[in-house]
């Protein structure tokens, strides 16, 4: 198994360096989160997440969850690794004061779930499906709901889920079966059973706060008759206590192909008692608090994808010898020479590299976004910080967790046959990562989301303020010699990304299929340019610090040849994408269903 080491000299480069964590903290009153401390306590997430969780990692994959009569037992090591993680205080970092938070800002917490993710990703799903239901309950819950979940939720000692899928319906939840019928104390009796459900039950956490979406008879039909619910494992008394258990029950568990530390459960509701969440048939507009905390949650993982499967391979890639060097020995004491001398394995391996730094920056910027929309009083900006946010939260999520994958095969690749077998773990990360593509929306649903929604769907507003911001970045820096060989190819991929929104928008009032035959690729050419961005203002900043002088010089050479590697390797992927778009949906639609053969 690769031997994770926490990637902090890069996280403190995103988050001071290029994103001026100080000032925005200052700015936003997180008096807290000075230098110092934000340093000490990536430390600490560090030395935790490389000594206590990494090491559960392939335990987990190779036993798995166990399931008994409705209970779950999770792997070895999970159990006492979560008790630490609590005692520690870790759940508590970014949570509100009055429920027993921290009040530190979003934006650290985030750093410290890639570390957490990348580490164990079967055991980072376990606390962080909390972090949503948290979300939605301080959004939408009652104050009195608030007391009773939220201070147990916050320390840790209860964990949330989301239950929105059932059998029959996937994504479509607007077919959804599960009813909720009124008690006369004002609760509702919850009936139905949902599926794919994470963490749903488990033996790390007292008591599981199931978030559910449910229709109440008499209800519209389809997703405005849907409402949301707290439905709890155990119930719960007016003071926060756990009291009798609930008729909530884990019907079975999954067997999958990755994730197999944590519980993917089938979970029965028997007129299990529920509170409802918010107004009645409003279920969905409360449900997206959640689902967007998660869907960054899962861009996040991608990131740590990556940067584990890079640093498996980059260790494997420095020791192996094979073959020599096409210009000549670079090892001539040894039968050969390392396999990083070749040029197909730097490919690999800059490819990851760059997916994950870049990743990484992209996700640290979204994040300061959310601390904006929690805390920032200015309208202006909170209004500016979730137009940004909701047209790149679907990119975030689709791209990194696609490219993921990628990178993970290359992890296996570069290690051969040795990243096909179970002993090196190498695969383990391929299996595990290929999740985050399907849940919390599948790609596909991102790129519907980003093309259809957001962005025709305004007519193309949304994309003026992350646009302008690019814009205004590209002619700050277009006199600067040393950077027009970034500044000039993203002027010219946003000119066509605004010329390609245009053109589907037109064939799509001809033919309404021309979005989705084209969502895909919008999206992925979408998220090439934005990580351009990003890997632009890295390299400025690199630039500065060594034209300043520094004792990091190779840090900030390799940020800059990372750059270079990404604009000339990388982003002309983006014309590929163009051009699959310009081709339009026919080729797509031109078979009917018979003529699918085998």
């Amino acid at each position: 198994m690769p031997e994770y080491k926490a990637p902090v000299r890069d996280t403190q480069f995103v988050m001071q360096e290029l994103l001026n964590s100080e000032q925005h903290f200052q700015s936003l009153g997180y008096e807290d989160a000075s230098p110092d401390m934000v340093d000490a306590i990536l430390a600490e997430a560090a030395k935790f997440t490389e000594q206590v969780i990494a090491p559960l990692n392939q335990i987990g994959d190779e036993q798995g969850c166990q399931f008994n009569d409705g209970n779950v037992s999770t792997p070895d090591g999970f159990k006492e690794a979560y008790a630490q993680y609590v005692e520690a205080g870790w759940p508590t970092l970014a949570q509100n004061i009055d429920f027993g938070g921290q009040g530190l800002p979003h934006s650290l917490n985030t750093a410290i779930g890639e570390y957490l993710s990348a580490a164990n990703h079967s055991f980072a799903m376990y606390p962080g499906l909390s972090h949503g239901a948290i979300a939605t309950l301080e959004a939408h819950g009652t104050e009195e709901q608030q007391a009773m979940f939220l201070p147990k939720l916050v320390e840790g000692t209860w964990t949330g889920t989301m239950c929105l899928t059932e059998a029959h319906c996937g994504t479509d939840l607007g077919l959804l079966r599960t009813k909720a019928e009124l008690n006369d104390d004002g609760s509702y009796a919850i009936t139905g059973s949902k599926i794919f459900i994470s963490a749903g039950e488990h033996d790390l956490s007292e008591n599981i706060v199931h978030i559910v979406i449910a229709r109440i008879p008499g209800s519209p039909a389809g997703t405005k008759g849907i409402s949301l619910f707290t439905v709890p494992k155990f119930d719960v008394t007016a003071e926060g206590e756990k009291a009798d258990r609930n008729a909530v029950n884990c019907g079975s568990i999954e067997h999958k192909m990755g994730i197999h530390g944590n519980a993917t459960c089938v979970i029965n509701f028997d007129s299990a008692k529920g509170y409802l969440i918010g107004e009645v048939n409003r279920g969905l507009n409360c449900m997206f608090t959640f689902m967007n905390a998660a869907r960054l949650g899962v861009a996040n993982e991608g990131v740590g994808a990556c940067e584990i499967s890079f640093q498996g391979a980059l260790a494997y890639a420095k020791d192996r010898l094979q073959m020599r060097s096409l210009s000549g020995p670079k090892n001539p004491e040894g039968a050969a020479d390392p396999i990083i001398v070749h040029p197909d394995v730097r490919r690999m391996l800059l490819t990851q590299k760059s997916i994950a730094e870049g990743g990484r920056a992209l996700i640290a910027y979204l994040a300061q976004l959310v601390d904006i929309v929690h805390v920032q009083k200015d309208q202006t900006a909170v209004d500016n910080a979730e137009q940004i946010l909701a047209l790149l939260t679907p990119v975030a999520k689709a791209f990194l967790t696609e490219l993921a994958m990628e990178a993970t095969s290359h992890g296996v690749q570069v290690l051969g046959g040795h990243g096909f077998i179970k002993e090196w773990g190498m695969e383990q990360l391929m299996r595990d990562a290929k999740i985050s593509c399907i849940y919390e929306g599948t790609t596909g649903i991102q790129a519907l989301d980003l093309l259809a929604r957001k962005v025709l769907g305004t007519q193309g507003e949304i994309l003026k303020p992350f646009v302008a911001e690019v814009t205004a970045f590209c002619m700050a820096n277009m006199a600067d010699e040393a950077m027009v060989e970034f500044i000039k190819p993203i002027m010219e991929y946003a000119g066509q990304l605004q010329k390609m929104t245009q053109g589907i928008g037109a064939k799509a009032m001809q033919n309404p299929d021309e979005i989705g035959g084209a969502s895909v690729d919008y999206l992925m050419f979408a998220g090439y340019v934005t990580l351009a961005y990003f890997w632009a203002k890295m390299a400025k900043v690199a630039q500065e610090k060594l034209a300043a002088g520094t004792d990091e010089s190779a840090f900030y050479l390799a940020k800059i040849n990372t750059a270079k590697f990404y604009f000339a390797r990388i982003l002309p992927r983006a014309l590929g994408h163009a051009a699959c778009v310009e081709n339009g949906v026919d080729t797509l639609m031109a078979h009917d269903e018979d003529s699918f053969q085998f």
